[in-house]
């Protein structure tokens, strides 16, 4: 029996597809740019390296620039993307790390399985309605007390991208409300123990929120 995969993924699989050299061009060391960013993993990374370590992956990874920065901090990482080309690009800049093709809705990992979960701005185009699945995954997969980080945009409804980089596609990027994502967290067990949003800065154009959770112990 054939399953029809769901509209948004394909639509953003086909974008991703298509802009990933670009994207992967662009963004390749903005890390650099971002304390707030680098902060929040890292404390991410202290939190996985104090309970004892073990496999953490990193959900929405791209062309795995965030990927490669949480090897940098000395966990053992892996990639996950809807995009194969995102895939191919990931392995290529980091050939140490593993990275495989999949969904947020249906992780490809065992239960209680990772030691962490870094999922950046990979939230944003899954539909309203789909997300406490998504959110159920994480907790099925995270071991008892191992933490998730969430970074995404705030704000209220869709952003649509067209033509990025002079590319004929198009996708809804979706803001979230700090509340609303904290309380699909609660809904899924997960326990959330901070949260930070700070102002838009260089072309940033809503407020980024942060969001530490972890699976109870």
């Amino acid at each position: 029996m054939t399953t029809t995969e769901p509209e948004f993924l394909t639509a953003a699989r086909t974008f991703y597809d298509a802009v990933a050299a670009d994207y992967a061009d662009r963004y390749r060391d903005a890390l650099a740019a971002m304390p707030w960013d680098r902060a929040m993993l890292g404390v991410f990374a202290e939190l996985v390296t104090a309970a004892g370590g073990g496999p953490v992956a990193e959900l929405g990874c791209g062309p795995g620039r965030i990927t490669g920065h949480l090897a940098d901090l000395g966990l053992d990482v892996r990639g996950l993307d809807l995009s194969p080309r995102m895939v191919e690009l990931a392995r290529a800049a980091h050939p140490a790390i593993p990275f495989e093709v999949g969904s947020l809705l249906d992780l490809p990992y065992g239960d209680g399985e990772l030691a962490g979960i870094v999922a950046w701005y990979s939230i944003i185009h899954t539909p309203a309605g789909e997300l406490p699945r998504v959110f159920e995954e994480f907790h099925r997969v995270l071991a008892p007390g191992a933490p998730i980080v969430l970074a995404f945009q705030v704000g209220d409804g869709a952003l649509r991208v067209d033509n990025p980089f002079g590319r004929p596609v198009a996708l809804d990027f979706r803001r979230r409300r700090p509340d609303r994502v904290e309380a699909l967290a609660a809904g899924a067990g997960l326990t959330v123990t901070t949260r930070l949003v700070r102002e838009p800065e260089a072309e940033e154009k809503t407020p980024q929120a942060y969001l530490l959770a972890h699976r109870p112990e």
